[in-house]
């Protein structure tokens, strides 16, 4: 793709660990789990480490330049005083292609702000890491049929510093936040309605670029209902939590 974007080839596989495993413990899963993996032309598999253990997944691929590593946020600023955050940059010169922004627990544990989203997909696009970012809604919000007006409005946010061809280079998880941990799953039926909303306010946005990006479902995936969301309408990938986090079981996930 453009901007010297690695080649992703869907449905892609993103696996976020969030705080789990160490470097030693991401080393042995990457043994593991490569065993098992074998390079396939047709999808595109990533991996979201702690920061702390991204260069034990990074050097454990050095043979497998097919699978990608990113971080699992950033700062928008490049450098500073900012005690306990990483850069852009950092993450790119520590072997990071990809960055998530705004996933449901920055947004809700952290306090991350739609404001702050724009400005730290910008900092990735300008430091050349590749953001995917993150989209959903809380239970209540959907009870009370608001989905769709609140996936446009965090989407609308994140990408309004961008040209459309800078759009084009973004990867969007929706990710439901009732089903995120809980064991709850949107339907395929449920992904597939907003992903098709989704890929509609993309177009809106940034017109034929807006088409081209891979609309990712996350939120209690696993090897049991993984293919039925992959064959969903608009379904381009998953980002996966929990199920990621063993080696075996996110091969088989993979194969899928």
């Amino acid at each position: 793709m453009s901007n010297g974007m690695p080649e992703v080839k869907t449905p892609i596989f993103a696996a976020n660990w969030k705080m789990n495993s160490g470097p030693t413990e991401s080393r042995a899963f990457m043994r593991t789990f490569l065993a098992r993996y074998a390079r396939r032309p047709d999808r595109t598999v990533m991996f979201f480490p702690p920061a702390l253990s991204l260069a034990a997944v990074r050097d454990s691929l050095k043979e497998r330049a097919d699978i990608l590593v990113g971080v699992q946020n950033i700062h928008w600023e490049a450098k500073g005083a900012f005690t306990g955050e990483n850069s852009a940059p950092i993450a790119k010169d520590a072997g990071a292609t990809h960055a998530l922004v705004g996933h449901s627990e920055r947004r809700h544990v952290f306090g991350e702000t739609d404001e702050q989203t724009a400005k730290k997909v910008a900092a990735a696009i300008g430091a050349g890491l590749f953001p995917m970012l993150c989209v959903g809604e809380k239970l209540d919000e959907r009870e009370r049929g608001e989905t769709e007006r609140v996936c446009v409005r965090q989407l609308r946010a994140g990408l309004s510093t961008l040209s459309n061809a800078q759009v084009a280079t973004v990867i969007i998880a929706y990710e439901p936040v009732w089903a995120i941990g809980t064991g709850r799953t949107a339907t395929p039926a449920d992904a597939s309605a907003v992903h098709v909303a989704i890929r509609a306010e993309l177009r809106s946005i940034a017109g034929e670029h807006g088409g081209r990006l891979p609309i990712l479902y996350g939120g209690s995936v696993n090897a049991q209902n993984v293919r039925a969301l992959l064959d969903a309408e608009g379904v381009d990938g998953v980002l996966v939590g929990g199920a990621s986090l063993d080696a075996e079981g996110w091969a088989t996930i993979v194969r899928s």
